[in-house]
């Protein structure tokens, strides 16, 4: 996997991200042009998590119509300012959605599938989960 950031060279320290695969995003410290840096992890982290949650349902056939991932970070007071805490709270929404099927895919996701999940637990950060169903 590769990427390139390049410096937008105006007022703001900003900069382009573009990946392999030709996606770009915006970064920017003061936020008038996109997300901080330190945004963007935690919601890639909210994407991955989502993605094996959202995959284990479909392949278990859970009638569902909506995911989402509602994140909340602490940050150290510290130079380097990192993710001490990240909680996630999945609300899940559709027909007869089983529980347990719920639960297991958000074990699954954070236990097993989600890289970036894995990846901030080994740099020391606690990562919690929970979960709400929606029955429509």
């Amino acid at each position: 996997m590769q990427a390139t950031v390049n410096w937008l060279k105006n007022d703001v320290i900003n900069f382009e991200a573009i990946s392999e695969t030709g996606n770009q995003i915006i970064m920017d410290s003061a936020q008038q042009l996109g997300a901080k840096p330190m945004e963007l992890i935690l919601m890639g982290l909210g994407g991955c998590a989502s993605y094996d949650v959202v995959s284990i349902l479909q392949k278990s056939r859970q009638p569902i119509s909506d995911v989402k991932c509602q994140l909340s970070a602490t940050r150290a007071d510290t130079v380097p300012a990192v993710f001490t805490d990240i909680h996630l709270h999945f609300v899940v929404t559709g027909k007869d959605v089983k529980e347990a099927q719920v639960k297991k895919a958000v074990e699954l996701s954070a236990e097993k599938y989600c890289s970036a999940s894995r990846m901030l637990e080994n740099g020391g950060v606690n990562i919690t989960h929970d979960y709400e169903i929606i029955h429509i």
